[in-house]
């Protein structure tokens, strides 16, 4: 059985002055990351693997779900192809993971990540910030977009 979690990072600040690349976590942000760690930990939540954009709010977020969910945050994989997100590149992501991962967390951004939530189940249209769809199926990485997933569920800041 394999997990993917789709993290949508924490709420950012939006400083004129800054690049978006370069946008930190608000306030909010980073109240709501180790809190929705803290929740996916009590559920059990373990990672194999745990790869971000490179953007400054997705890394931050990522370094704070890690401390949270007892991940060594020197192990967190930073991906290019994650900034800005758009659903090819998350594919892409996805289907060139190692087998050997069974539980996998991509912390990137909207659109893409909530367009690849809806995706995989119609019932998911909207990923707010900090929110983390987990899809659970049997089989490959490389067959992600032809998996039937045996769990969905989404875990928002304000509640599922």
């Amino acid at each position: 059985m394999k997990t993917l979690i789709l993290l949508r990072h924490a709420k950012s600040d939006h400083s004129p002055a800054l690049s978006d690349r370069d946008r930190p976590l608000a306030e909010r942000g980073t109240l709501d990351a180790p809190r929705m760690g803290r929740r996916l930990h009590a559920r059990a939540v373990r990672l194999d693997k745990l790869i971000s954009s490179p953007a400054v709010r997705a890394l931050a977020t990522a370094r704070l779900m890690a401390a949270a969910l007892e991940y060594p945050p020197r192990r967190i994989l930073v991906d290019e192809r994650l900034y800005p997100g758009d659903v090819a590149h998350l594919l892409e992501v996805i289907g060139t993971l190692d087998e050997e991962a069974h539980h996998v967390m991509l912390v990137a951004h909207n659109p893409g990540l909530s367009e690849l939530a809806h995706r995989f189940a119609a019932q998911i249209t909207h990923l707010p910030t900090c929110a983390a769809a987990a899809f659970e199926f049997d089989g490959a990485w490389s067959d992600i977009t032809g998996v039937d997933f045996s769990r969905v569920t989404l875990e928002t800041p304000k509640g599922s």
